[in-house]
């Protein structure tokens, strides 16, 4: 999740993998990029509307993270169901309800999984725990314990491996766009899977936010019974969301900082389980996708690609590099000097 945090300072692109393609964040728009079973790339282009710019608000420190939260969960979701049906064949496409079932039964699911669930263990032990802060901090080690195992679990399925594929070619696109090589798949499969700004680092930062505070918070009000404890600790993720989101940003732009690359390392374990090598094409469909929100003048970064495009919703495909259907690909040699990412 990219933002300009200022006038001066650099615009951080940011996304996430979806099914069978990627999408990706800019300044003004965000775009989706989905290889269909043909084999050719789907695109799509929407405007950005972000939270902070209807409500002051969230312009706010702490506030910040909550808006940026929300951005980000709605285009999320939505280019979620769009890779859904363009990557699927056209029987075993959803209908807009059954994605909204599909979509709240998995909410349904988080808040078991990663709040009733050690709650109410850790209340099955609440005898053999006496001590307050005992009992507060094992209920938060239980609940970053399931979320890690969770991770652990569904990397093992093939479907979710290929999803954690986008990822890494999603993260290794924009490291050879910061590092200002030119955006063919040559280039970019030189560079890393893990990026300090990913996702999966907010997530780990805010199970670990949620241990520290529920184990103060809880250990100073006693020890509240589980109808009161669960609904608090939804209650409390908004403030949650605004702690880690902060912390995010302090990194964003001091990578090379001794401390920040100590607080970031854990993350960055926890990405080689949610990223893996991804196959030249899918490098591919991650450019593509990073190729539409980018300004104009740096499309030209972009070299010749292989698949025909398909133009869907806002999707800019006229000056693109590549074959639209009856357009032939140049062939282009790739330069074989340039360094690895770091």
């Amino acid at each position: 999740m990219g933002e300009g945090a200022g006038r001066k300072q650099p615009f951080y692109y940011g996304g996430q993998a979806v099914l069978e393609g990627v999408m990706m964040r800019g300044q003004e728009a965000w775009s989706l990029a989905v290889r269909r079973p043909a084999g050719d790339i789907y695109l799509e282009r929407h405007g950005l509307r972000p939270l902070a710019s209807r409500v002051r608000l969230f312009k706010l420190p702490f506030f910040r993270g909550i808006g940026v939260l929300a951005d980000s969960l709605t285009i999320g979701v939505k280019a979620l169901a769009i890779s859904g049906n363009q990557a699927l064949e056209e029987e075993e496409q959803l209908s807009d309800r059954q994605m909204g079932w599909s979509l709240g039964i998995g909410a349904a699911f988080f808040t078991a999984l990663f709040i009733l669930a050690p709650a109410a263990g850790t209340n099955w032990l609440s005898s053999h725990l006496p001590s307050n802060l005992i009992f507060n901090l094992v209920e938060g080690l239980a609940r970053l314990a399931f979320f890690l195992l969770y991770i652990l679990a569904i990397s093992q399925l093939r479907d979710i491996r290929r999803v954690f594929q986008y990822h890494g070619a999603e993260h290794m696109t924009i490291h050879c766009y910061e590092a200002r090589r030119p955006l063919e798949p040559e280039n970019v499969a030189r560079f890393p899977t893990l990026h300090v700004r990913c996702g999966t680092n907010f997530l780990l930062i805010l199970f670990v936010v949620t241990l520290i505070l529920f184990t103060v918070l809880f250990s100073a009000l006693g020890r509240p019974p589980l109808l009161v404890r669960v609904p608090l600790q939804i209650l409390a993720v908004p403030v949650i969301v605004g702690i880690a989101y902060e912390g995010i940003r302090l990194g964003a732009g001091r990578e090379r900082s001794a401390l920040v690359k100590a607080l970031m390392k854990p993350g960055l374990w926890l990405q080689m389980l949610t990223t893996k090598p991804p196959s030249p094409d899918m490098i591919e469909v991650a450019i593509r996708s990073l190729e539409q929100v980018l300004p104009p003048a740096e499309r030209a970064t972009v070299g010749p690609l292989p698949s025909p495009l398909v133009a869907g919703v806002g999707a800019q495909v006229d000056d693109l590099a590549g074959p639209l259907p009856g357009r032939p690909l140049p062939a282009e040699p790739a330069p074989e000097d340039l360094p690895r990412g770091g």
